[in-house]
């Protein structure tokens, strides 16, 4: 009981400590986690509106859920991921548009977990340049996982590092969301003084692979970004670095599910008609109509980002993510998804993480250390 009590004291002051910044950060994050997975639902439960032939608008990449990798984990693992559906969703760094196969970089990868029971939706980032096992022997940025061998890859990328169950994935393109943005009528950004210049700078690259053209920014405040202005606001690095970008397409995909929910059926049926030809996915679509027909109960969880224990280092003049823990930030992964508060790694975590440390000379620190 003492200890216990020391504990709380412990937090209590470390809360306190929190900036009134940080505090706001936290719940702003939590906030667009909730809206990335609504917009997410809210294109469900467009399809469950407009019926089942709308499905067929979307690619098929002819990935078999049941061929996708997993690794060595325990019975109870397996038993308690029979409860959740969890899903991967990419968002492709592609050069050739609708092009969402093997050959293009995950520029976002994100796990979608739905607990199947009390429909709680938890959503956790993975940082695209996070040094892990690729699935195929080698070791590097995860996000090479999909140039190397399309979603498949991607997917039991995630598996093996993380002892998952994924075998349901949904990739987008750039072309998605800025027709997605377009037919909202654009979206009101905060921009601030060292982004505008840079959105400009991306616009470049963006109208180049898209075909897509606009008018630049004119300067830093609240204002109302075009599709091609917000894509190119999403993929700013040089502000924040990927930290700073997975914020600001969270913020942008926010923006997105506040308008989504009070548009009209015929936008959001124009949206689907446009937009669908530009996603992949392999969920079947009885799968889809009846995760449409729960829309109501879902239940909105937290989003989080991972590897939570990192260092940034240099591998080859590359600046990459290391975990400095694989095995810690599994736990912890587990622990955030699924509330398994005493999982324990599969013997293959074990082996990544030793060869993990052993590659980028991050090891995990001593109990107690700094």
């Amino acid at each position: 009981m003492a200890a216990n009590k020391k504990v709380k004291n412990a937090r209590g002051r470390q809360e306190r400590r929190l900036s009134k910044k940080e505090k706001r950060i936290r719940r702003r994050r939590k906030l667009i986690g909730v809206l990335v997975a609504e917009l997410f639902l809210l294109l469900l439960l467009g399809v469950g509106v407009w019926g089942i032939g709308k499905l067929d608008k979307i690619q098929d990449l002819d990935v078999d859920p049941g061929n996708v990798e997993m690794n060595d984990m325990e019975d109870a693992t397996e038993e308690t991921l029979k409860g959740y559906t969890n899903i991967a969703l990419f968002g492709i760094d592609t050069r050739e548009m609708g092009d969402l196969g093997a050959g293009n970089r995950s520029d976002t990868i994100i796990i979608a977990s739905i607990n199947n029971e009390t429909k709680e939706v938890k959503l956790a980032s993975i940082f695209r340049d996070t040094y892990l096992n690729r699935a195929d022997d080698t070791y590097g940025k995860c996000n090479a996982a999909y140039k190397a061998g399309g979603p498949n890859q991607a997917m039991a990328m995630l598996n093996t590092n993380f002892d998952l169950n994924i075998k349901y994935f949904v990739s987008v393109d750039f072309l998605a969301l800025i027709k997605t943005i377009d037919l909202l009528g654009g979206i009101d950004v905060d921009v601030k003084d060292n982004e505008w210049e840079w959105i400009n700078n991306y616009m470049y690259e963006t109208t180049a692979v898209t075909g897509e053209f606009g008018v630049f920014v004119e300067g830093p405040g609240l204002q109302t970004l075009s599709g091609l202005q917000a894509t190119a606001y999403c993929r700013i690095r040089a502000v924040g670095n990927d930290y700073g970008r997975t914020e600001r397409q969270r913020t942008v995909i926010s923006l997105i599910a506040q308008k989504a929910k009070t548009a009209s059926l015929g936008t959001i049926n124009q949206i689907i008609d446009e937009v669908f030809p530009l996603i992949a996915t392999n969920i079947p679509k009885s799968e889809m109509l009846k995760m449409a027909a729960s829309m109501m109960s879902y239940e909105m969880g937290e989003t989080g980002g991972f590897p939570s224990l990192r260092e940034d280092v240099k591998i080859n003049k590359a600046d990459i993510v290391a975990p400095a823990d694989l095995e810690a930030n599994v736990r912890e992964l587990h622990r955030f998804l699924f509330d398994e508060e005493d999982y324990y790694p599969s013997p293959t975590v074990i082996r990544l993480n030793e060869e993990i440390s052993n590659q980028t000379g991050v090891y995990a620190k001593e109990e107690g250390g700094t």
